[in-house]
């Protein structure tokens, strides 16, 4: 018996419209979505990287900052094939899964106002403010891995080191509310 959707045929050949062509038309478009969300996200870390956050204390594991650029680039860009991989399995599922991912994209892009952008007015409290909201993102993104795996087993693990990075982005952001 087969454990994974994405390993069973379809139970219909797809209806037209659905080829090569719409499929690359979608994962262009998750790709899009995704790093326009790491784009936007982004902006505060550059408004704000150079001033308050170029003098704070930092933790001594803090990778320098060319690096995240990398691996959130790599990142987002798993997250959409993740994304797509479910969206194309066309099953009900799908769709609150998609939904927990969509959600889990809005808080992606609000953690950086919060941390970089609010720290100016609200100082220490915007960077506890901020551990919740990658609290919040932490656990919505290990709920995507498990709406996800059932769908698409591929998806689920390319979800992984997502869950793996915000951990990590949590250590930081703790070590800094502590520290400053």
């Amino acid at each position: 018996m087969r454990s994974n959707l994405e390993d069973s045929p379809p139970a219909s050949p797809p209806p037209r419209g659905r080829g090569w062509a719409r499929q690359a038309a979608a994962l262009a478009g998750f790709l899009a979505v995704s790093w326009i969300v790491s784009l936007l996200g982004s902006l505060p870390i550059r408004l704000h990287g150079g001033g308050w956050y170029a003098a704070a204390e930092k933790a001594p594991w803090t990778p320098p900052g060319w690096m995240f650029a990398a691996v959130w680039l790599t990142l987002y860009a798993a997250m959409a094939v993740a994304a797509w991989l479910v969206w194309r399995q066309r099953r009900s599922p799908r769709r609150s899964a998609l939904r927990i991912y969509a959600l889990q994209l809005a808080l992606n892009l609000a953690w950086p106002p919060v941390f970089f952008g609010l720290y100016p007015m609200l100082g220490v409290a915007a960077l506890w403010l901020a551990l919740l909201v990658l609290t919040a993102l932490a656990l919505t993104a290990m709920l995507t891995v498990l709406r996800f795996g059932p769908i698409s087993t591929v998806a689920g693990v390319l979800m992984l080191p997502n869950v793996s990075w915000i951990v990590f982005s949590g250590s930081l952001n703790l070590y800094a509310a502590l520290n400053n």
